[in-house]
């Protein structure tokens, strides 16, 4: 018998819990066959997950809640939080079921587009109550480390379901396009609209990576409430420390911006500097495009710098920039630390990084 760690719950916990899976299994009910099937249903929670959620989940709600906490300390509460109520919906869930379900969710091969079966509404109820709550959970993470995130925006959006869900990049794209039937097209449309429908489309792949995923925890005879338990607590540990990695090293990265602004004397020369080390291997890690992204919006706001030929450039030329590093007066020992620090956002220097950066040292010491 597989041993489940011991966890306290009080009657509040299962409150919450109950209160949030009967309102998932309203949700469930109006889903069909062809939802679950196609991963439509995971489209559909998106649009009713967030978006009120994210009205409550504010930076302001956490500082108040764990008042005088560090961003680590709230976000590994609110993960061991997730987690208790990940397995005290396990426990629930499992404890419903009187057989396996893969043999029910093989049902819906010979069930009608309108009509689910009742074991798998049990199912599903499990899987959409996992799914909102580590979705809801990562969201939460990034709140606490104060990363702006818009759910309007296609690239936020996935983005969060990736980092929920331990989806790879460009992974939900690539597959998506084989199974985008008539109906989940309409259920994209209801939900969403304009550039968000772009990566609204990427979503049915992961409810149908999802549901895959969460089959194994009913399919072993025997075991069903202990392996139900132990995989929901597992998966949500493991989405919220996923969240904390990404989030936290993305709050790196913006607190580097914002100390690069505000020492810089030279805020336009800084940004080609730093776009001409960011180009330098040839390729653009998402570390490097947040500090650039970063950088000019600060420098917009704070020195009122908006360089439209900077934005407009589609190769960086080394010439165009070493000519404003000769034009410019004055000490710029802040450009060589800016340049060094871009550098590194990403890890260690590359052979053409510090080439790159060489290159910048020499000339800012010589003019």
């Amino acid at each position: 018998m597989t041993e489940v760690p011991p966890i306290s719950v009080n009657d509040d916990d299962r409150e919450a819990v109950d209160k949030e899976r009967a309102e998932l299994r309203e949700f469930v009910t109006g889903l069909s066959a062809d939802d679950i099937k196609s991963g439509g249903w995971f489209t559909r929670l998106c649009g009713q997950a967030l978006r009120s959620y994210t009205e409550k989940a504010t930076w302001e709600y956490f500082q108040q809640k764990y008042e005088g906490v560090p961003a680590d300390g709230i976000a590994g509460q609110q993960i061991k939080l997730a987690a208790k109520y990940a397995m005290i919906a396990g426990g629930i869930s499992s404890s419903l079921y009187a057989g396996t379900v893969a043999a029910t969710i093989g049902t819906l091969g010979g069930a009608s587009p309108a009509t689910v079966p009742a074991g798998v509404i049990t199912f599903m109820v499990d899987l959409t109550y996992i799914s909102q709550l580590q979705m809801r959970l990562a969201y939460d993470v990034a709140v606490i480390y104060r990363i702006p995130l818009d759910l309007d925006d296609p690239e936020d959006m996935m983005k969060l379901v990736r980092v929920a869900f331990g989806i790879k990049a460009g992974e939900a794209a690539r597959s998506s396009l084989k199974f985008v039937p008539g109906v989940v097209r309409q259920v994209l449309k209801k939900y969403y609209s304009g550039p968000v429908l772009a990566a609204a489309r990427s979503l049915p792949f992961v409810g149908r990576h999802l549901l895959q995923r969460n089959v194994i925890k009913f399919a072993i005879p025997g075991v069903g409430i202990p392996l139900t338990i132990l995989m929901n607590r597992y998966t949500t540990l493991a989405a919220g420390r996923h969240a904390k990695s990404v989030f936290r090293d993305d709050a790196e990265v913006i607190e580097l911006a914002d100390t690069l602004i505000r020492r810089t004397q030279h805020p336009q020369l800084m940004l080609w500097i730093a776009w001409l080390v960011i180009n330098s291997d040839g390729k653009i890690t998402d570390a490097e495009r947040l500090l650039f992204r970063q950088l000019t919006r600060l420098a917009r706001e704070r020195h009122q710098v908006d360089d439209e030929q900077l934005a407009n450039v589609v190769n960086i030329d080394a010439d165009e920039v070493w000519h404003r590093v000769d034009a410019e007066p004055g000490d710029l020992s802040d450009v060589v630390h800016a340049a060094e620090r871009v550098g590194t956002v990403d890890g260690d220097l590359n052979t053409q990084e510090k080439v790159v950066i060489a290159e910048v040292r020499d000339r800012c010491q010589r003019r």
